[in-house]
């Protein structure tokens, strides 16, 4: 058994959409980045890769390759469950946190469990997903980022 654990962050900025977890948020604010910045999935994938020793999302995916311009981050995750796959890893769950002042995200979890469920090829029952407020304090909490964290467990 393995245990990796991911993190990341974006900034919110006007004229991108919000994603995370592979779902489009209704906000007027998106997240900031080279690909979809989905910082759900990003952490994930991190947390994934660190489990299997494999190195770090920029590591296989570099933000100066213009082949991940914009591109879906669960379709990332996917080739990162692939890698895990070919190395003979298997998920035995995932519990992930986003941290947002805003919008409130209780009503979206479900597809984004379902969204990661289907990109990883595992069932819903192994996922977790959770999102919390930091009460108005730092940078998520002056809504000028989202933030994400998350653990897994693979064998």
């Amino acid at each position: 058994m393995r245990i990796g654990h991911g993190y990341d962050v974006h900034k919110l900025a006007k004229g991108r959409k919000l994603i995370l977890g592979g779902v489009d948020v209704p906000y007027n604010l998106g997240l900031l980045g080279h690909s979809d910045a989905d910082v759900l999935v990003h952490a994930i994938m991190d947390a994934l890769l660190g489990a299997a020793g494999l190195g770090d999302i920029g590591k296989h995916f570099p933000d100066t390759d213009p082949k991940y311009k914009n591109i879906s981050s669960l379709k990332l995750l996917g080739h990162v469950c692939r890698i895990l796959k070919e190395k003979n890893y298997e998920i035995e769950n995932i519990d992930a946190t986003i941290i947002a002042q805003s919008p409130k995200l209780s009503s979206y979890i479900d597809k984004m469990k379902s969204n990661i469920s289907s990109a990883c090829k595992i069932s819903l029952e192994q996922i977790n997903i959770k999102a919390t407020t930091e009460e108005g304090l730092g940078f998520t909490g002056e809504n000028r980022g989202i933030s994400a964290h998350a653990v897994c467990l693979i064998n």
